[in-house]
């Protein structure tokens, strides 16, 4: 089950919203200062934001994070099966106990009802042993020469399984309107290549290592230690060659197009045709080979490396990817070394990581379950319309932008006006009943859902593209832009609080939910979205001057990130970190002037003496409240394109105006740049 680890425009880690109007009455008892009560009975404190959380020892100049929520950060501790906690946490906390609940009264041969009981049943995986996973190991160790290695490698597209290379389907880069073959290197088990250098990482190695030679040894190799260090070899040679993440995410890097015979004599060393048949991809006139010069090198070393090792790294992908669906002694040998990556010290319930099974092989189907439950269709409306009022906002701010050029602005507008947006749940639900699911057996069960979804994904080969597809399920607490396919998607998890609240204050809306749908709109005009146009081709439509100018600010944006030393030795990596970081910015910039836009020229009133601005500020803050283990986010900062909550919360903020105002922030507070050098991007 290879992924393609260069997949342009993957979901964002980013949430939103929707807002309505609360009911609010005037205090008879009010005073100049235009205190008011709130009537309606908001989920978060008394007006949507959770007061309580304050540090209000701390300035908000000198560190907002802390103001905003430092009493909450002290007195929390992060639950022993998880790498952080915070807002996103707790609202995929209470989703998953409503999804676990649906699917508990799902009626009798439900097939996520069937899905779950599988994996619950714990007795059954124990008396099945390793007999499911010894039938696959048995066709790897049947393999008698590379050609049939290639076409294994590829035919891991639709089961367990790990390859050199990863083939996915999405829009073309030229033509946005059909699908074509995306393709790019495969093949590490440790998170990044970094992890197989940096000194920060040995521990992650050491137990890396350690846990391939309990595999081995459990596989019954005579020399668990030496195919250990066969392996761990091999993988290192693959990680010397990879790409960067930054690299990964640059899509004038990636874009390169290909036909199967030009990729052949690029990268010659492997059997293509077989590796091809093998993943049911046929001869190929146009696909995109994303890090081209990592591929040649995959090739070449693929030649160069004896078979019995290929054979070797090959169980060894087999048998991980496999573990969730075998006995516990197996999830525990490879949790020992999962849990360096992230800090944590106790696996998640099994319940739990049923869930997750469910929503990964059979999301649509419990998904509309979940709408028909949980999300209120008038929910879906007023989305569209606080989306509408971003939009607008958005607009406003090209037209009135000082360093972009008429032609640009021009086209810039046209991509925000053919943005499509997207709610709560699809239109139409996928169809399931090509699975079949076993409850008495969960690995086949596992291996039928991973076949059929990715023949579900390979289907879309060479066909037009559905923009009403979704790339993530209703239950989800995200949403995404669609980058090539010019759309944003909302799913119902997400619009719910702390995100969006029907009795909060309309100052905390725009500042959670508000912000953060500013945040997917601009990302259609960051660093990577600006290279993709109003149809979502990749082309470069800015003047060379606008965009001369454009990279001059995101440089110095850049340099401010550069300096967040996030634990012991490691910084934010402004070039992967860019994209998200300039939609942050951007987000809370427009949907400050939404909210403003909303009050109609009136003063926002006065809440638990806090000023419009500055609840708006807080709920932004309280977005992004979260607490995460040092192993954490020391992957983060090497392998996600987002930067740490923390920073989340406090960089963009120190380049917004209306931020200093609110708060009276001034030269002699921590976080203060003088007006010159904040950055003016949106």
């Amino acid at each position: 089950m290879t992924r393609l680890r260069t997949k342009l425009a993957a979901a964002t880690a980013l949430a939103l919203s929707l807002a309505a109007a609360p009911a609010f009455a005037q205090d008879a008892a009010a005073d100049d200062s235009q205190q008011i009560v709130v009537t309606g009975k908001a989920m978060i404190g008394d007006f949507g934001v959770d007061l309580t959380s304050r540090d209000l020892s701390v300035k908000p100049g000198d560190d907002f994070e802390k103001y905003a929520s430092g009493s909450w950060i002290a007195a929390t501790e992060i639950p022993a099966d998880r790498p952080s906690v915070g807002s996103f946490y707790n609202l995929s906390e209470e989703i998953q106990a409503n999804v676990q609940k649906l699917i508990q009264q799902a009626p009798a041969g439900t097939k996520y009802g069937a899905l779950y009981n599988a994996f619950m049943d714990e007795a059954a995986v124990e008396r099945a042993g390793l007999k499911p996973l010894m039938a696959d190991l048995a066709e790897v160790r049947a393999i008698s020469d590379k050609s049939e290695f290639a076409r294994y490698m590829g035919s891991t597209t639709y089961r367990f399984g790990g390859s050199m290379f990863g083939p996915g389907v999405y829009a073309d880069t030229d033509n946005p309107d059909m699908n074509v073959l995306w393709f790019g290197t495969s093949g590490l088990g440790l998170p990044q290549k970094d992890y197989y250098f940096k000194s920060d990482y040995a521990k992650q190695r050491a137990a890396y290592q350690d846990y391939i030679e309990r595999t081995m040894k459990t596989l019954g190799k005579a020399d668990p230690k030496g195919a250990a260090s066969r392996i761990m070899a091999f993988e290192t040679y693959l990680a010397s060659l990879s790409w960067d993440a930054a690299q990964q995410r640059d899509i004038g890097l990636i874009n390169n197009p290909m036909s199967t015979a030009e990729l052949e004599a690029y990268a010659p060393g492997v059997d293509w045709d077989a590796f091809f048949a093998g993943a049911r991809i046929p001869d190929q006139k146009r696909m995109i080979v994303n890090d081209n010069t990592a591929v040649k090198a995959f090739a070449a070393l693929y030649e160069k490396t004896d078979l019995e090792t290929l054979k070797l790294w090959q169980e060894l992908n087999v048998t991980a990817q496999a573990t969730p669906y075998l006995p516990q002694a197996m999830v525990d040998s490879r949790f020992a070394f999962t849990s360096t990556l992230s800090g944590v010290s106790q696996q998640r319930p099994r319940w739990k990581r049923a869930v997750d099974l469910v929503n990964g092989s059979l999301g649509e189907m419990v998904g509309q379950a979940y709408v028909a439950e949980y999300f209120p269709q008038v929910a879906k409306q007023r989305m569209d319309d606080l989306v509408k009022n971003l939009k607008l906002a958005m607009g406003d701010r090209i037209r009135a932008n000082d360093w972009m050029s008429p032609p640009t602005k021009a086209a810039a507008l046209e991509k925000l006006n053919r943005m499509e947006v997207m709610v709560g749940h699809p239109d139409e639900w996928r169809d399931y009943s090509g699975l079949s699911v076993n409850p008495g057996s969960l690995y086949s069960s596992a291996a039928a859902a991973t076949r059929f979804n990715a023949e579900y994904g390979m289907s879309d080969l060479g066909q037009p593209v559905d923009r009403k597809k979704w790339a993530m399920v209703p239950q989800t607490v995200n949403a995404y832009n669609g980058g090539l396919e010019n759309k944003m998607v909302f799913p119902a998890g997400i619009l719910q609080p702390p995100f969006f609240d029907a009795y909060a204050d309309p100052a905390v809306n725009y500042g959670a939910i508000g912000v953060v749908i500013g945040h997917e709109i601009s990302h259609g005009f960051d660093d990577q979205g600006r290279k993709i146009d109003a149809t979502g081709a990749v082309r470069d439509w800015w003047t060379p001057e606008d965009a001369a100018r454009f990279e001059a600010e995101a440089k110095k944006f850049g340099a401010q990130y550069a300096a967040f030393e996030v634990v012991p030795g490691s910084f934010i990596n402004p070039d992967l970190t860019m994209g998200e970081n300039i939609a942050d910015l951007a987000g809370v910039m427009i949907a400050h002037d939404a909210y403003k836009k909303s009050l109609e020229g009136k003063e926002a009133p006065v809440i638990a003496g806090l000023t419009g601005d500055q609840r708006f500020f807080l709920a932004y803050a309280q977005v992004w409240k979260a607490k995460a283990r040092e192993d954490a986010l020391r992957s983060q900062v090497t392998t996600d394109p987002h930067s740490p909550a923390r920073y989340r919360t406090i960089a963009p903020l120190r380049n917004v105006d209306a931020w200093y105002e609110a708060f009276g922030v001034t030269p002699d507070n921590a976080m203060y740049i003088a007006p010159e050098n904040r950055v003016r991007i949106w």
